[in-house]
Order: structure tokens, then sequence, then C-alpha cells
């Protein structure tokens, strides 16, 4: 289907009125096959072409340490890499959500193609913490 990497439009209204927070909230990433629609229209998370197979759980693993920084205007939030062992799956893509508001959408990551690991670790790496390429970053 299709992948647009962005934060949905629902996070964007939701982070202005106050009700999202990135630090002290739970963001969970779930991944999603080539089956998958998701773009700034998603709103929460869904189980809807959501990965299947060995390492894999439905609902994905938490972002955790996340930490912000400012350098010359820009706020910037960084989190830990996120791995799944032992995991046999192909994924295209992901959403980040948040659990502590009903599972509403934050954003959407592309993978550029579909990625496939047969029974090793399966690793999301967060962009390097910096102004021009953390992975959220606020002007």
């Amino acid at each position: 289907m299709s992948f647009t990497q962005t934060y949905t439009n629902s996070f964007k209204q939701q982070v202005l009125q106050g009700n999202q927070d990135l630090v002290d909230d739970d963001l969970y990433i779930a991944l999603y096959t080539d089956s998958a629609t998701l773009g700034a229209s998603t709103t929460a998370y869904s189980t809807t072409n959501e990965v299947s197979g060995t390492g894999y759980t439905a609902g994905g693993k938490p972002l955790q340490n996340a930490t912000i920084n400012i350098s010359e205007g820009i706020v910037y939030i960084d989190f830990d890499d996120v791995a799944w062992a032992g995991a046999s799956f192909t994924a295209r893509g992901a959403l980040i959500y948040n659990t502590s508001q009903s599972n509403s959408s934050v954003a959407v990551l592309d993978f550029g193609a579909n990625q496939t690991c047969v029974n090793q670790t399966f690793t999301v790496r967060m962009p390097s913490n910096t102004a021009t390429t953390a992975i959220f970053r606020f002007t």
C-alpha cells in the first residue's frame, strides 16, 4: 500500500493542545507490512497489517530514554534504538504511538523498502541526536 513518513495530523493538534507529552507519556513503536497504509491521516495504533512473526509481539515495543535538547532554536528529541532479538519477519515501516493517550498516533516511519530478517536481531536505529538529524525536530 503506502507509507508517508510524517508526524500525524492528530499528533500535531494534540501536542499544541498539551495532550501529548513525548517525554513523560508511554510511547511505543509498532512495525507494519507493506500492505499497510500509514500517513498523516493515521489517528491511532491498529493491528491491521501489523507485522507478525517470530520475535515480534503485537503492539511493538516501548521507546525509552527520551532526551530533549535545543540548539539554535531547534528543539529535538531522541530515544534509544529499539531491537527485536531472534526475529524472523518483514517490515516496511512503523508507527510511533502514545499508549498514555488512548493509543493516539504520533509519527509514521517509512523504511524505504521492505526490511527482512531471518532469525536475527531486527533493530530500528534512531538517527543521531542532533538538531539536523534527530527523529523529532521542532523549529
